[in-house]
């Protein structure tokens, strides 16, 4: 089997798991936890990840806190040299995501800048450890958060849409180096899912999960030996096939289809 195909367990070492105090990245640590993995979590809020540890002692794993910010370079290499200085990184899940929807009339520089850095740099801030440490031990998964709003352009999303896109080209780039390195590298493209974030959108989301239902999918998807985990399906194709079409049609389409064609456009 290629070492690209490989799958971690909770006997090759511990996982690492960024934005996890809450949502998808809560659900999924909790998930983890229960297959029996050691899960090193970050999020800002310290007081949120000591409750998910407390959480997870009724699972068979353990969820060690470790507060932070991604946007914090020096901060995210410190956490996963302490995690490697007692554990093999086995597993490392970026998840820590930004979303305001933010329509072109509505668009404000320092709002995409909180974007651009917590969901692009961020990422690069922890990937840049995590790589040095699992390609020094040849083996590991590392497994970035993007999302289906990166296939195409989406209404309220300029921002957020371009930061999953570039995201989704990150991790195919990488995985062409990473499979000669003895690394796995998995891309996580959810569509909606029913959290915070979320729920400052002012449209119907289309096959609406829990983060329960997310995570279950996430943790399914990093025991399989697929590129890409995405979910719904049914969601997935349906993007993937609109996603096929010409520029103009595909924009007049998603206008019509989301309700943007015709609308007020003094509307937040």
């Amino acid at each position: 089997m290629s070492v690209f195909l490989q799958v971690v367990t909770p006997a090759d070492g511990v996982a690492w798991v960024t934005g996890a105090s809450g949502g998808i990245g809560r659900a999924t640590v909790l998930r983890l936890a229960q297959d029996g993995w050691t899960i090193y979590v970050t999020a800002r809020s310290a007081d949120d990840l000591e409750s998910l540890a407390h959480e997870a002692e009724q699972t068979s794993g353990r969820v060690i806190p470790m507060p932070g910010d991604v946007t914090d370079a020096e901060r995210m290499s410190q956490i996963v040299m302490q995690i490697i200085s007692k554990h093999p990184l086995a597993l490392a899940l970026l998840n820590a995501g930004a979303y305001t929807p933010m329509r072109a009339n509505d668009f404000d520089a320092a709002t995409a800048a909180k974007m651009w850095r917590v969901n692009l740099e961020g990422v690069s801030n922890c990937t840049d450890p995590v790589l040095k440490a699992m390609i020094a031990h040849k083996s590991g998964h590392l497994a970035i958060t993007a999302s289906v709003a990166g296939y195409r352009g989406l209404p309220d999303a300029a921002v957020y849409s371009g930061t999953k896109a570039a995201l989704i080209a990150y991790c195919e780039a990488l995985a062409m180096d990473l499979e000669d390195l003895g690394v796995r590298i998995s891309v996580i493209n959810p569509g909606f899912v029913d959290t915070e974030a979320t729920s400052v959108n002012a449209f119907d989301m289309p096959f609406l999960m829990t983060p329960e239902k997310a995570a279950k999918r996430i943790v399914a998807g990093l025991k399989d030996t697929n590129f890409e985990i995405v979910f719904p399906r049914r969601f997935e194709f349906i993007l993937k096939t609109i996603g096929l079409l010409p520029n103009r049609a595909y924009i007049a389409l998603m206008r019509k289809v989301t309700g943007w064609n015709g609308r007020d456009r003094r509307d937040s």
